[in-house]
């Protein structure tokens, strides 16, 4: 769910895997995991990523819907 819910966010934001990554301080390929292999993310980096879009870390996860 995770990785779906980024993927979302960052073609509705308009973001490339690489600004994000960049913005996030990682590799492209770890944003690329995420979004195509259903990788999972250290709670630090889940919160970044919530942060990052203005999400809870609960709609990351798919536990809302907001």
């Amino acid at each position: 769910m995770f990785g779906k819910k980024v993927k979302e966010l960052r073609i509705e934001k308009n973001i490339s895997q690489s600004a994000l990554a960049k913005a996030l301080n990682i590799d492209r390929t770890t944003v690329m995991k995420w979004e195509t292999e259903g990788r999972e993310t250290s709670f630090e980096m889940l919160c970044k990523v919530a942060d990052f879009f203005g999400v809870t870390t609960d709609y990351l996860l798919g536990r809302t819907d907001f």
